[in-house]
């Protein structure tokens, strides 16, 4: 099962109680105060776990406490701090502190950690009050509570390429077609139900990320269908790849509808460089090109066939110059180690774009 949000309590450990305790020694006439500080209570501590991609393990359990510290003692002993919980969440999972609405941090790379409650402090033994004129306080600290928060984690996968598209466009067949990924695959629409993730090998120790979301449907950014649900696992995208059917009647209409929508949920995703892919292309009878499609500043677009991999390297060429250009940009490492230029795209699969808006006054 796939979980992208979950709420839950931390509570950092609270902080042991400082001793009252007296010594007794040789030669020292009336002894002297040696009650030893209490030791912190533990924290609570986020880390980024490249090996995870859902957040199920906090489905059936929503609170959280870490190890209190442990009382002081005589003889000036500190008690033993209490030690820090650490849970473990995928990359990409962002924190809120529900109670006051603000956010807390981002762990995006693989080892990153966030404290989201912090422990209490030990309080002070009765050594700690001693003083020139008071040389036998009786006076002691207990310690402090820990932070006690209600968080919220969502989780917005990080990718290189997100592919977006409406139910049925072939998104799910492509991405088993480049990747291993194995994402449920039949011929009704609403097959994907969770977001995928599938790794491109491509030459010269290359490789891409790429998402495949649930489809998109009209209204999806006011919470109709799956879309808006899963919409924000492409935010973190570097470039989308809006997805049309070549047996789609009116795809020019198709492809406006996706903008518009993206537009809707996001202006700075609607901003995303974005590749129009016509899929299906082993529906088209041959010699017969299809529609033309005019794509709305659009990078280009490109037939395939998932099916017979008719324009899939010229694909997957084309999303790698496309991400690397928009990685430069953001001044981010590039996705993997480039390697030897490639050749462009064949201009036989790849359009030339034109202004989206034409396609709405057209409507």
């Amino acid at each position: 099962m796939f979980v992208d949000q979950v709420t839950i309590r931390v509570e950092g450990g609270v902080g042991g109680s400082g001793a009252e305790a007296f010594r007794r020694e040789s030669g020292v006439p009336r002894g002297g105060p040696s009650g030893g500080d209490g030791g912190r209570g533990g924290s609570v501590v986020l880390v980024a776990d490249g090996q995870l991609s859902t957040l199920m393990d906090f489905r059936y359990n929503a609170s959280y406490r870490a190890e209190r510290g442990q009382h002081g003692q005589g003889s000036d002993k500190t008690g033993r701090s209490g030690a820090d919980l650490e849970l473990r969440v995928p990359p990409g999972t962002m924190v809120r502190d529900l109670e006051k609405g603000e956010l807390l941090g981002e762990l995006l790379v693989d080892g990153e950690r966030l404290v989201v409650a912090r422990g209490g402090r030990g309080g002070r033994g009765n050594a700690r009050f001693a003083t020139a004129t008071h040389q036998a306080p009786r006076r002691w600290e207990p310690g402090e509570e820990g932070e006690d928060r209600t968080i919220e984690l969502t989780l917005k996968l990080l990718a290189d390429v997100g592919l977006v598209g409406e139910p049925n466009a072939g998104k799910s067949t492509l991405l088993a077609s480049i990747s291993a990924a194995r994402p449920r695959v039949a011929d009704y629409p609403f097959t994907t139900l969770e977001p995928n993730l599938g790794v491109v090998e491509l030459s010269g120790y290359r490789s891409l990320v790429v998402a495949d979301i649930p489809g998109i449907i009209e209204g999806a950014h006011e919470g109709r269908g799956l879309g808006h649900q899963f919409l924000r696992h492409i935010e973190r995208t570097r470039v989308l790849v809006l997805m049309v059917p070549l047996d789609d009647p009116e795809p020019e209409v198709t492809l406006a509808r996706l903008r518009r929508e993206l537009e809707e949920y996001s202006d700075e995703l609607a901003r995303r460089p974005y590749w129009v892919v016509l899929s299906k292309a082993d529906l088209v009878p041959s010699g017969d090109e299809g529609p033309k499609l005019r794509a709305p500043g659009a990078e280009g677009v490109v037939r395939i066939s998932a099916v017979s991999r008719r324009g899939l390297d010229e694909l997957l060429e084309a999303l790698w110059t496309t991400v690397r250009a928009a990685t430069e940009s953001e001044g981010a490492p590039a996705p993997t180690q480039p390697g030897s230029p490639e050749e462009p795209a064949d201009p036989s699969l790849v359009e030339e774009a034109s202004w989206w808006d034409e396609v709405e006054r057209d409507g």
